[in-house]
């Protein structure tokens, strides 16, 4: 018999994990599907580090869908407390995680060293930290990286295939085939579809066989609005903010919508929309990432690439003038002197910690400011807040006034929207069984009444629930 436990990303956007049971040559295989962090407030900060338990030294290995760290952000923590087993990803997914998971060690050391500081003063208990820049060194030496469309063993009769999900660079829709019953079974796990409109991905592929399928609904709840119109958008938000003498903030996803976002301002800037003549990309990890999308246009959307190479004249640096790249904390303070006129795109993406908080603090309270939030807020999260209209918010422990203006652009999604999520699971050629995963229950159960309409049974399943396949 096989079975799949859902131990995250159930009834919530982030924490992907999955536990994937079978018998196979005599004994139990133990795989896990994904090792991801929660995202969003205190209930998360306690899932993160609720221990793995026996399980760590349990499992056979583990395969990732791809890089972000709601989907990979606590291997160092499993790799910590015992796992030392084989990590089974893509060869650009392996690079990104070299960059990204030394930026969460970093950055929670940073944190951890604020908060112990009250509470020392404070005679609290000190916090330790999930894992530490050493344990990131093991994890990425367990890493074992495979091109799309490879077939790849995992011992006996089980395998794995990576396809392309057009989400960021290296993000993968996984196959795996498990042996159950007397046969192989085929389980698929969508990762994270992209948009159809996003630059510089591929469209997503379309698996055609599966007996199991992981579907994500993170906007299962809706379309997301055109390109065309949420460009428009953003033109008229920067050209608000100019005339209003205000500076532009863009909470950063270093992975996929940075890159986008820059690609978009530099079309802008070459058609002559763009006033804005200072635009700072705050943020190390964004700026390590970028300049790996910039080594690895070999695997981006080649007439995506076109269009930036006309617009230069094929000269890679006249893509966007205006852009400067702030890496140290020093240049990175120095921007809180510019009062107006200029764009400032900094981490983290949901405003959870980050360079963004301290550009908060100096613009969140004047009304010319502008806040584009270009991607998924989580459910507890501060850019929750404000795309909820929150008048007032707490930021590195002050309490300020929301002055700005916040703008949500939907189409600078990189995830599917539901027309697109519909498409492609009605693209198998059986019936398999579907099940919801990486959505709020609402936007699930939207999504669920929609796939219905179509004619195809999907089920929501619940933390802890276990399956055969």
């Amino acid at each position: 018999m096989a079975s799949l436990t859902f131990l995250g990303a159930v009834g919530e956007v982030t924490g992907s994990r999955y536990l994937l049971e079978y018998h196979d040559g005599g004994r139990e295989h133990r795989w896990l599907l994904e090792c991801g962090l929660h995202q969003g407030g205190p209930d998360a900060d306690r899932a993160n580090a609720e221990p793995f338990g026996q399980l760590a030294g349990q499992l056979d290995g583990v395969v990732l869908s791809h890089g972000h760290l709601d989907h990979a952000g606590l291997l160092p923590k499993l790799v910590r407390e015992g796992f030392a087993g084989p990590i089974h990803c893509t060869r650009d997914t392996a690079e990104l995680l070299d960059i990204m998971l030394r930026d969460a060690a970093f950055v929670m050391a940073k944190d951890i060293e604020w908060d112990n500081k009250w509470r020392r003063k404070a005679g609290k208990p000190l916090l330790e930290p999930l894992y530490e820049l050493d344990d990131v060194e093991r994890t990425l030496a367990r890493c074992v990286p495979h091109g799309y469309g490879q077939v790849v063993s995992l011992g006996g009769d089980a395998s794995l295939v990576f396809r392309d999900a057009g989400h960021i660079l290296g993000s993968a829709i996984v196959e795996l085939g498990v042996p159950a019953g007397g046969r192989q079974r085929r389980l698929v796990f969508s990762g994270d579809l992209g948009n159809p409109d996003s630059v510089l991905m591929h469209p997503a592929e379309k698996p055609r066989d599966a007996d199991v399928v992981l579907m994500e609904s993170t906007y299962g709840d809706r379309d997301h609005r055109p390109l065309e119109e949420t460009l428009e958008e953003f033109a008229e938000v920067l050209e608000q903010a100019h005339a209003a003498g205000g500076n532009v903030l863009i909470p950063a996803f270093a992975v996929g919508r940075t890159q986008e976002v820059l690609y978009h301002l530099s079309v802008l800037y070459h058609q002559g929309r763009l006033k804005q003549q200072r635009i700072f990309l705050d943020s190390p990890m964004a700026i390590r990432v970028t300049e790996l999308y910039a080594r690895k246009k070999a695997a981006l959307n080649r007439d995506d690439l076109k269009v930036l190479n006309v617009a230069a004249q094929g000269d890679p640096s006249q893509y966007l003038p205006g852009l400067r790249l702030t890496r140290t904390v020093e240049e990175s303070m120095a921007i809180n002197r510019i009062h107006g006129g200029a764009i400032i795109i900094a981490g983290a993406g949901m405003c959870t910690g980050g360079r963004i908080l301290h550009h908060f603090r100096y613009n969140l309270a004047k009304p010319g400011t502008r806040v584009v939030i270009v991607g998924f807020q989580a459910a507890g999260t501060l850019g929750r807040a404000l795309v909820d209209g929150a008048e007032r918010v707490k930021v590195l422990g002050e309490a300020l006034m929301v002055k700005a203006r916040i703008h949500t652009l939907g189409g600078f999604s990189a995830h599917a929207g539901q027309r697109e999520l519909i498409g492609w699971i009605g693209a198998f050629r059986n019936t398999p069984r579907v099940y919801l995963v990486h959505g709020e229950p609402g936007a699930q159960q939207r999504l669920q009444a929609a796939l219905a309409e179509s004619g195809i049974q999907a089920e929501i399943p619940r933390y802890g629930e276990r399956i055969t396949l």
